[in-house]
C-alpha cells in the first residue's frame, strides 16, 4: 500500500458552472487531493526531489481552477487529477472538489464531487 500525501482545503476562485451568472461572477472552490506516493526514498535520503513538492503542485492546481471555465465540477475534478498524475511519483489520486456556493435554492453546507484516478488508467 503506497504512502499518502494529502493537500486539503486549497482555495481558488473559478468561473465554472452551467449558469451564466456562475461564468460571469465566479465563486470560490475548495480542493482536496490525496496522492498515493512511495515516500521511502525521500524519507531515507531526506530529499525533496524524491517526493512530491506539494507547494508547487498547489500552484498548478490553483492555475487549473482559475483557468478555462467548464460546465461540470466532474470535468474540473478530472482536470485536477490529470495535473496530479503528471507528477511521475504519483500512482493514484483522489480529488474532491467542493462547491460550497453552488446555486441551490435550499440551505446546504457543501456540494462535492470526488473522483479516483490511477496512473495505469491514464496511460491506457
Amino acid at each position: 500500500m503506497p504512502d499518502r500525501i494529502a493537500l486539503r482545503g486549497l482555495r481558488a476562485r473559478g468561473y465554472h458552472g452551467v449558469f451564466d451568472h456562475e461564468r460571469r461572477d465566479g465563486q470560490d472552490f475548495v480542493i482536496d487531493v490525496v496522492l498515493a506516493v512511495d515516500t521511502r526514498a525521500a524519507a531515507r535520503d531526506d530529499d525533496l526531489t524524491q517526493t512530491v513538492h506539494y507547494g508547487e503542485l498547489a500552484d498548478r492546481l490553483v492555475h487549473v481552477v482559475q483557468g478555462e471555465p467548464v460546465n461540470l465540477v466532474e470535468t474540473l475534478a478530472d482536470r485536477l487529477a490529470a495535473v496530479c498524475l503528471a507528477e511521475p511519483r504519483v500512482a493514484e489520486v483522489e480529488v474532491t472538489v467542493h462547491k460550497p456556493h453552488a446555486p441551490i435554492p435550499h440551505p446546504f453546507d457543501d456540494v462535492t464531487v470526488t473522483i479516483l484516478r490511477r496512473r495505469h488508467e491514464q496511460l491506457g
